[in-house]
């Protein structure tokens, strides 16, 4: 009996540290599409492929993933959110939007990077 609990706790466990990797994975691609969409947008003054309109699908499923894994990222994801909300329109023109955006990026990568080292 206890080698049959055991197993069904694993299992669940298995289970809920791949769903965790797997947001984890996809919001890893979403900050990494969402930065180089700032660059573009103000380094390269690209309106097509840095249009910050985009920024908002991005902002939005970084928000949705962080629901699969934990307190903290879901924290950074929430204030990367807010960032975004106040300094969109502004990445163009402004180098302290892009500063505050890529730092609030860096911290949920960070975060994100915390949580995969600390899965069973």
């Amino acid at each position: 009996m206890v080698g049959f609990s055991y197993n069904i706790w694993r299992l669940e466990e298995t289970e809920r540290n791949n769903n965790i990797r797997t947001a984890c994975f996809e919001m890893l691609k979403e900050l990494a599409e969402l930065e180089q969409l700032i660059y573009l947008s103000h380094y390269d003054k690209d309106m097509i492929n840095g249009n910050p309109r985009k920024g908002w699908i991005k902002v939005g499923l970084l928000n949705d993933f962080s629901y699969l894994t934990n307190e903290a990222i879901k924290l950074e994801a929430s204030t990367l959110s807010m960032t975004w909300s106040e300094n969109w329109q502004s990445i163009q023109t402004e180098p302290q939007s892009v500063t505050l955006l890529v730092q609030n990026i860096d911290e949920v990568r960070g975060e994100i990077k915390i949580l995969l080292s600390d899965l069973d």
